[in-house]
């Protein structure tokens, strides 16, 4: 029975196979969960959150993973606005990535909030002066534009699709596509640089402070900037951990490469105003707020972040992934793609917490955060979700449309037909005596 519901051509592994990996999965969820109950029924204060750090781990992972979400939005608007045909082949696996990332983001931030029975708060006593509305609305608009993006790949399932009505349904959704993601490419920008733009207007946090144009801070654009730099490549990391698993071939290595080039380009122009924007603030920002380079800095939070971020993981994947000769060496792609990735993360990580634990005044000490293992259950939680959406979704969800092509058997070889021996000409008296006279 559970092969009727596998999508036309593919092979799966048995059910019992696929019972004890969901158990695998089930641990990470269950240690979220456990976790979530904790924060839920005795506080935050079962964190290692204080009056020094209301961000930390949670607000890292979250601007992480929204971030590396964003190949959802960047790459619906390549296919669907741009008319990129080859990249039909992935998008379906970009939306379920996006959807994994938001939903997860959200339920994150549905225990950050302290409290979530208030979390309704946001939205009907709304601070028209804070960056965080604007995000708050836009985070959850683009999470309901991601299901909606959703819910044609799964009324696509083999046995639904059988039914006129959902077929059609299902149809007409792919026909306003287009829209959808043209909603989805405004809320998902706007709320990626409202996220960055929050920590350039911290006047009280030289660490984060920028300057920037008209009424945006530059960290406004290096936000929208990095993240499509990085969700592309993410995307790709995802399909390759998903072959590695499956043991399948789903994407062909022509088209990660095309989002790794998209992405490598983005990266280059990110990594160009990044520069940009550190000179301005150590030539600039930091002398006119009375600071200098080395105050932001310690033993704990040094400077080797900041060299990690542009150079290891920004300038270096950047050639890699523009060059073409490199791109054609798989290690070589994915090693960029992983630093590219992981050069986001740390710009988050940095923003998020080297600025609380830098201090704002001359007698203020450093401080210092690490979290506690009820701030990691969750995160590992979300990792969980993530993996039973995937899996759920690769088993019984038409996502990859190259999947049957790519692993079809070779052909036989086809002999070539002998050729028909040519008949030998008569000799010319036959054929004189043969003619009549």
């Amino acid at each position: 029975m559970d092969k009727a519901l596998f999508p036309e051509g593919v092979e799966r592994c048995s059910f019992g196979k696929f019972l004890l990996w969901l158990g695998f999965i089930g641990i990470f969820l269950a240690w979220g969960l456990y976790a979530a109950y904790l924060v839920f029924r005795f506080g935050i204060g079962t964190t290692n959150l204080d009056n020094y750090f209301g961000f930390g781990l949670w607000i890292t992972f979250d601007l992480g993973v929204i971030a590396l979400g964003a190949g959802a939005f960047f790459t619906g608007a390549l296919r669907y606005l741009l008319d990129i045909e080859e990249l039909k082949d992935i998008v379906n696996l970009t939306v379920i990535v996006g959807f994994v990332c938001y939903a997860g983001a959200m339920l994150i931030l549905a225990l950050d909030v302290g409290q979530p029975l208030r979390s309704w708060f946001g939205f009907w006593h709304t601070n028209v002066h804070s960056m965080l509305v604007e995000v708050m609305f836009c985070i959850s608009c683009y999470l309901i534009v991601l299901i909606i993006e959703f819910i044609p790949i799964i009324l696509e399932q083999k046995q639904l699709n059988r039914i006129p009505y959902i077929h059609h349904f299902a149809h007409n959704l792919h026909v306003v596509m287009p829209l959808i993601a043209g909603m989805g490419v405004f809320l998902s920008t706007f709320h990626q640089g409202s996220l960055g733009g929050m920590y350039g207007v911290l006047f009280g946090r030289p660490f984060a402070l920028r300057d920037g144009f008209f009424i945006w801070p530059w960290t406004f654009f290096l936000f929208i900037l990095s993240a499509v730099a990085s969700g592309p490549c993410f995307s790709v990391l995802v399909v390759k951990l998903m072959e590695l698993l499956s043991g399948r071939k789903l994407v062909s290595y022509k088209i990660k490469s095309l989002m790794c080039k998209i992405a490598g380009t983005m990266l280059c122009v990110y990594i160009f105003f990044k520069i940009a924007d550190t000179v301005a603030w150590v030539t600039d920002v930091l002398p006119r707020s009375g600071l200098t380079f080395d105050q932001m800095f310690n033993d704990v939070y040094g400077k080797g972040l900041l060299w990690t971020e542009i150079g290891i993981c920004g300038i270096i994947p950047a050639i890699v992934l523009v060059t073409p000769s490199l791109r054609r060496v798989p290690a070589l792609m994915y090693g960029a793609a992983i630093l590219d990735c992981t050069g986001i993360v740390i710009n988050r990580f940095v923003f998020t917490v080297q600025s609380l634990a830098a201090p704002v005044l001359p007698f203020d000490p450093w401080a210092s955060y690490s979290p506690n293992w009820v701030e990691w259950g969750p995160s590992f939680g979300v990792l969980g979700f993530g993996f039973l959406v995937l899996s759920l979704a690769y088993r019984y969800l038409p996502v990859f449309p190259q999947e049957v092509a790519l692993n079809a058997p070779p052909a036989p070889p086809v002999m070539p037909e002998p050729e028909p021996a040519e008949e030998e000409e008569e000799p010319a008296a036959e054929e004189a005596a043969a003619e009549p006279a």
